[in-house]
């Protein structure tokens, strides 16, 4: 039997070593198509600000691991998939063919229609060279204009501002992260990034990019300002990497379309991770969750599949926990609420503390925390066991911090009536 792998992210990474570790005897091959030996995108922010160096960022740490567990890597990026002779067709090297095969080639950020977007000073921040450039260029006292308040913006958010650039952030929503919090939360952490030095306007979009002095940039801005930048960083979202699929007959949507066991409409091939349109825990529904542990969780699960090892993908939950400069937010499952649930509120904005907790009868299915890091794994167990509070749901109502006493009221009654013959 011969396994192949396309992407030598999380997922892919977590899927070969599940197949050796359950198939001593079949081949294992593992594609990527950047230089460096598998790296996680996550730990980027940690180079940026000198915390590890390009080795630091390496999903395994030793030079010997994959060959030690015999997989086979490639650096080369696919160009072509064919089903039916179950082959790839490769940029560089020869076609390879393939028993089973796991798509993870991830997703690709994506550049928005704005004139000069294509001029020197300008990057994304997903890769390890894109890593090089930014820290050339956004040196103590630099000028950055970071595109993007998300989730992936925010992370660089953090870094930028530990390397003392002179930074300004510039989202088009009427918040920060509006696909991870809600107004209220979104607004506070804006007000926080502001209070920390940080210029941040929302509302707003960059209308133009022009070559400035030297080596700077001048960004024209809808609401009428004009910035100076030595660098800027565009994160307003990503796409999955499926065009090289176009033509093979797979089903694809956001990404690749697949059913419970993230085996696609061909029966020998899986996806996994950013690329894979899997189930999302909470909503029952298909969508691409471009979130590590969820690339983690589909690497395992379709490894287990292709070995032959039938197992359920259940849903991942939507998970998001971010440090935006010493202030901890944090989002699970259906945090905007869902048609006829109830919901319960605290918030201190003074000292940037916020929970909200979303409930469908009594069970809770959503949860958003700012400034407050002590539910962080209660939030995510009672949104994953769909624990039923029964009378704990309207002492929540009342007052959301007791969710600890609520979660250990529940489970210990839960404990005791298993005990019970």
């Amino acid at each position: 039997m011969k396994h192949v792998i396309v992407g030598a992210g999380p997922a892919g990474v977590i899927a070969a070593e599940t197949l050796r570790n359950i198939d001593r005897r079949s081949e294992v091959v593992l594609i990527g198509d950047e230089p460096e030996p598998p790296y996680s995108r996550m730990a980027l922010p940690y180079y940026l600000i000198e915390k590890i160096d390009e080795s630091g960022t390496y999903l395994r740490k030793e030079a010997t691991h994959y060959s030690h567990k015999n997989i086979d890597i490639i650096r080369d990026r696919v160009r072509e998939l064919d089903p039916q002779a179950k082959t790839l067709r490769l940029e560089n090297d020869a076609p390879i063919n393939y028993d089973k095969l796991l798509i993870a080639t991830g997703s690709h950020p994506v550049s928005p229609p704005i004139a000069g977007m294509d001029l020197p000073g300008i990057h994304p921040c997903w890769t390890l060279e894109d890593g090089r450039n930014i820290v050339q260029r956004a040196k103590p006292g630099a000028h950055v204009v970071l595109m993007g308040a998300g989730f992936i913006g925010c992370i660089i958010l953090e870094a930028l501002a530990l390397r003392k650039v002179n930074l300004t952030v510039i989202e088009m929503e009427d918040r920060m992260v509006p696909r991870m919090m809600d107004q209220t939360a979104g607004t506070m952490i804006k007000d926080w990034c502001l209070h920390k030095g940080v210029a941040v306007h929302t509302s707003t979009r960059v209308e133009a990019i022009e070559q400035g002095a030297g080596e700077t940039l001048k960004v024209k801005l809808s609401n009428g300002n004009e910035l100076d930048a030595d660098l800027l960083i565009s994160a307003t979202g990503v796409a999955t990497n499926i065009d090289f699929l176009a033509g093979s007959g797979l089903a694809t949507d956001a990404g690749v379309l697949v059913n419970d066991r993230l085996q696609s409409n061909d029966p020998d091939i899986y996806a996994a991770g950013d690329v894979c349109q899997g189930k999302d825990f909470s909503t029952g529904d298909y969508t691409v969750q471009a979130i590590q542990p969820t690339a983690a969780d589909h690497g395992r699960i379709a490894a287990m599949n292709m070995a032959g090892k039938e197992t359920v993908h259940q849903g991942c939950v939507n998970m998001n926990v971010l440090d935006t400069m010493g202030l901890i937010s944090s989002s699970y499952g259906l945090w905007m609420g869902s048609d006829g649930g109830e919901s319960a509120m605290l918030c201190d904005s003074n000292r940037f503390r916020y929970l909200n907790l979303q409930f469908e009868d009594d069970v809770l299915v959503g949860a958003q925390a700012l400034g407050m890091t002590q539910h962080v794994g209660v939030l995510r167990g009672l949104i994953q066991t769909r624990l039923k509070l029964g009378k704990w749901k309207d002492h929540l109502l009342q007052d959301p911090t007791r969710i600890m006493e609520a979660y250990l009221a529940n489970t210990q009654a839960i404990g005791h009536n298993a005990g019970v013959i």
